[in-house]
């Protein structure tokens, strides 16, 4: 097979050779052939020599790199070897086959060497999210590869990427199970607590795993203490909390259907003493409207911004959300807050909401610095993927 190839130009081979998965259209020099958005190409530096080889798009990311080598992406051997890597990872995570938790996410994108792929695992299921055409023109090799890797245990395959792709391509496609198609949805478990995921209906694959670690920091705050659980989608947090103990929690989200599934999932964790109230509201409105403190408060919104141009914005709207939550914290509380906004970097989150607190004029201390599960590692040569970040803050 005749594969195009990439020509960098003089000086923009060096990320790549550094690892970094990414190839920005402006590094490119020339095109040897045609290719098509999705194509499999090589890279190459001025000199001729290979650098890699990966998918290609008309866009700012010209190519996202997946191999480094001279591999055949179009090949069954690939897939194989690469998710039997990423579970590899899982299982030294202690996650693969936990007893607590088998809930888990197989495939982070670049943080395990396949960028504009996502694979989450819920039980017998595994949802399939690709952010790239290329990757999407690859499910059926990469399902075979899911269905060799995880034997018995998977029934079914779900490909949820039609909301993750490129407009004019999503509207050629539709979401499909490419094995079994009778279950639409699971009770899974993590670290005890039970959810039931929809992975046709609900956000992103159904579930936000990335905050497992810190739904169980939070259990060890929440015993007999009232909390206030904002953005709360199906209840990760909520749940967490009165199982610990917590003797009141309020939920808040916009989506009336995530509110529904989140009254499913309460009683999936048996008889709590705690009391817990769902309010289908804004959370911003929710929190100026209200007078009441809690002893906790979490505030986990969605991505406030996906592109730079963006990131003044979404600055802004981190601090109002943030004053409007310092002022619900009791005197003593805690607050949890997070972004999820991959140009929004850790130091400047951290600044957005010290400028926040220094608003409502409120003491503040660093009890802990969150971050995303071990599920969702990152590549030491792609920082960029650390794009959970949460601090747990002592409030006077």
């Amino acid at each position: 097979m005749n594969i195009p190839k990439i020509i960098l130009k003089p000086g923009k081979e060096v990320p790549v050779r550094r690892f970094h998965p990414w190839v920005f259209s402006g590094a490119i020099q020339r095109m040897e052939g045609n290719a098509a958005d999705g194509d499999v190409v090589s890279v190459h530096d001025r000199s001729g020599s290979l650098l890699g080889m990966g998918h290609f798009h008309h866009g700012s990311i010209a190519v996202r790199l997946i191999s480094f080598e001279p591999d055949d992406l179009l090949g069954s051997a690939f897939w194989e070897n690469r998710l039997r890597a990423a579970l590899n990872v899982r299982d030294v995570a202690g996650l693969a086959n936990a007893a607590a938790t088998n809930c888990f996410r197989l495939v982070h994108g670049e943080g395990d060497g396949l960028s504009g792929l996502i694979v989450d695992v819920y039980d017998s299921a595994a949802v399939v999210q690709c952010h790239s055409i290329g990757m999407h023109r690859q499910r059926q090799l990469i399902a075979q590869a899911l269905h060799k890797i995880l034997g018995d245990r998977l029934r079914v395959i779900y490909d949820k990427s039609k909301e993750a792709l490129p407009g004019k391509y999503a509207e050629t496609i539709q979401n499909e199970y490419l094995l079994g198609a009778k279950d639409t949805s699971a009770i899974v478990k993590e670290n005890g607590v039970q959810f039931r995921v929809d992975w046709e209906t609900g956000q992103k694959t159904g579930f936000f795993l990335d905050q497992r670690d810190n739904r169980q920091l939070l259990a060890r705050f929440a015993p007999g203490k009232s909390v206030l659980n904002t953005f709360c989608y199906t209840g990760g947090f909520s749940c967490y909390a009165l199982r610990a103990g917590a003797r009141l929690v309020h939920s808040v989200d916009v989506s009336t259907r995530a509110m529904e599934v989140l009254e499913d999932n309460i009683p999936l964790n048996a008889t709590f003493p705690g009391a817990h109230e769902g309010f289908a509201e804004d959370v911003l409105r929710f929190l100026n409207n209200s007078a009441q403190e809690y002893d906790i408060v979490i505030v986990d919104p969605p991505a406030y911004a996906k592109s730079l141009d963006k990131r003044h914005n979404a600055v802004q709207g981190y601090k109002r959300l943030n004053e409007a939550a310092l002022r619900r914290v009791a005197p003593g509380g805690i607050l949890f807050t997070f972004s999820c906004s991959q140009v929004v970097d850790r130091e400047l989150f951290y600044h957005t909401i010290a400028a926040a607190a220094m608003e409502v004029r409120r003491p503040v201390r660093v009890l802990h610095h969150l971050t995303q599960g071990a599920d969702h590692p990152v590549s030491m040569f792609h920082p960029e993927g650390a794009y959970l970040k949460g601090l747990v803050l002592y409030v006077e």
